[in-house]
């Protein structure tokens, strides 16, 4: 809940306050809502939250990516690291270096197809588990609360522990908070900022609510996760218990489309964060650099690539979080007007300098 409102606030915020770019595109985000809503004087935050974005970009949406992908094709098919990092590394390259945008184009067609084919299998899965499905919820609510040691995948002990990686891989998976989701929803065509962040909002609910419960349900209802297993691996192994044979692979696939997807969609964040700090010239740069990381993420440890994510994305999202609190009288506003059939008007037909 609280992730769907703050990512409602982001997304009227980053129509409201975006730009119009020498291309024609619009242009928006944490760093222009700061710039333009906030004023010249709280500038240098939207700087701190661009550098942050820059960087946290090669964890969140790399690194990672590539790691979970690696993990899971070598769990499934015997794919060694190195090489599912290459590839990637070739494909992601071919579009963000060389602009075919027929990869990306298939890849984006691709996501809902293998998102809903995700949801049904798993769906299955916990038809096949149902009887196990009470004492997976008991498992969550209770540990929540009660101390247990580490077991598995899991990170153990206490109400903090709990929390901490809840929230963590919470953030993770919807991005509410981090800054970033606005970039990508001040792009969009609409001209109604409430209308926009009307629509961010469900996109977490579907996410969170939906497959991460669907996701945590299929590991709890297997015995994978006692056993050590950890990271992609232990999703795929966990929907192979009850779907033999193919249960694995239908996890492998889809994570490698959705990873692919995430990987180009961050680059487009970075470098927006590098072009409001340093100018369009720094773009190209940014881009090999994100390109050639993806490789190093395959085959780096699991544990360290997570830290290195949440701890960039931590410092991402305490200038977006600032702004968000300074700016949240405009959001109620902006909601009273639309909710009274008033006209809200977005960013490009604003006056920013005044």
């Amino acid at each position: 809940l609280v992730g769907m409102a703050t990512k409602f606030a982001e997304a009227v915020l980053a129509v409201r306050y975006r730009e119009t770019d020498s291309t024609g595109h619009h242009i928006g985000g944490p760093m222009f809502y700061i710039k333009n809503g906030l004023g010249k004087k709280w500038l240098w935050l939207g700087g701190l939250f661009s550098f942050f974005g820059a960087v946290a970009a090669f964890g969140i949406g790399n690194t990672v990516q590539s790691n979970s992908v690696a993990d899971a094709m070598d769990a499934t098919f015997g794919v060694p690291h190195w090489l599912t990092g290459v590839i990637i590394m070739v494909l992601a390259g071919a579009v963000i270096l060389g602009g075919i945008k027929r990869i990306a184009k298939v890849a984006g067609k691709l996501v809902p197809i293998m998102g809903v084919a995700y949801v049904l299998a798993g769906l299955l899965v916990l038809i096949v588990n149902a009887g196990q499905i009470g004492e997976a919820f008991r498992l969550i609510f209770y540990y929540a609360f009660n101390p247990i040691a580490a077991a598995g995948g899991f990170a153990g002990a206490a109400v903090m522990a709990a929390i901490r990686f809840g929230v963590a891989r919470g953030i993770f998976s919807n991005e509410a908070g981090l800054g970033s989701a606005p970039i990508a929803h001040a792009a969009a065509q609409t001209r109604n900022p409430v209308r926009q962040g009307l629509i961010a909002m469900l996109g977490t609910f579907i996410d969170t609510i939906i497959v991460c419960t669907i996701t945590a349900l299929v590991i709890l209802t297997s015995t994978v996760w006692i056993d050590g297993e950890a990271g992609a691996s232990l999703t795929a192994l966990s929907f192979d218990a009850a779907l033999p044979g193919f249960g694995n692979q239908i996890v492998a696939v889809a994570l490698a489309i959705f990873a692919f997807t995430t990987i180009l969609g961050w680059s487009f964040y970075g470098e927006k964060c590098c072009q409001f700090l340093f100018g369009t010239r720094s773009i190209m740069l940014y881009r090999v650099l994100f390109v050639l990381a993806i490789p190093l993420g395959a085959i780096a440890q699991l544990g360290f690539i997570w830290l290195m994510a949440d701890t960039f994305n931590a410092m991402m999202a305490i200038p977006n979080l600032i702004a968000l609190a300074l700016l949240s009288p405009v959001v109620f506003k902006l909601t009273r007007d639309y909710f009274a059939g008033k006209d809200i008007l977005p960013g490009e037909a604003l006056d920013h300098d005044k």
